[in-house]
């Protein structure tokens, strides 16, 4: 209550410097408890999603074997999806089965690839290199962007698990079919 015969207090205005220092310590203060709390947002958002993870059996079987088409292989060729790349994950593999003489064509596998070779004969060859053969119980470990190309010998099968990633909804990139004379080069199968 002002009195008869004062005058008022003039309002004093913080000096802007004043106001700075305020609002850099108060923005500080956030930055710093921000992470805080998004980590344990984050630590809840995990411990939720493990809750509700559960191991799963995919049991043999279960998914229908499909036949490989021409796009890709020449050949008679089986392939049995033993699992898919489900995010986050992005690995998937197959059994796959090659009667004599078929094979894949060129191709190439953005992260590389894995064969187990699990029954009969068969062959490989990264571009330049020569033919391989494969057994069961190898495994071929094949580099990211890495020209080659798998398949069964000329008179016996092959089984393998492929084990490869998918990037950018890409497992492989196909190029040409392998001539008949780069799979002649093969070398004679021997004991």
């Amino acid at each position: 209550m002002i009195r008869a015969g004062t005058k008022p207090l003039p309002l004093r205005t913080p000096p802007m410097e004043l106001i700075m220092k305020k609002f850099a310590a108060c923005a500080l203060s956030l930055s710093l408890l921000a992470p805080l709390c998004l980590s344990q947002n984050a630590a809840a958002a995990e411990q939720d999603a493990a809750a509700d993870a559960h191991q799963v059996v995919l049991k043999a079987g279960s998914q229908p074997s499909r036949k490989a088409g021409p796009k890709n292989f020449t050949g008679s060729v089986r392939v049995d999806p033993l699992f898919r790349a489900e995010a986050p994950v992005r690995t998937y593999a197959t059994s796959v089965t090659f009667e004599p003489g078929a094979r894949t064509f060129w191709h190439v596998h953005p992260t590389g690839q894995r064969l187990i070779v699990t029954a009969g004969v068969g062959l490989t060859q990264e571009w330049g290199g020569p033919v391989q053969v494969i057994r069961a119980g190898d495994v071929v470990v094949c580099p990211p962007d890495v020209k080659h190309w798998h398949g069964a010998s000329a008179s016996t099968s092959v089984t393998h698990i492929a084990i490869s990633e998918y990037v950018k909804d890409m497992g492989a990139r196909w190029m040409e079919e392998v001539s008949e004379e780069q799979y002649a080069k093969a070398p004679a199968l021997t004991d």
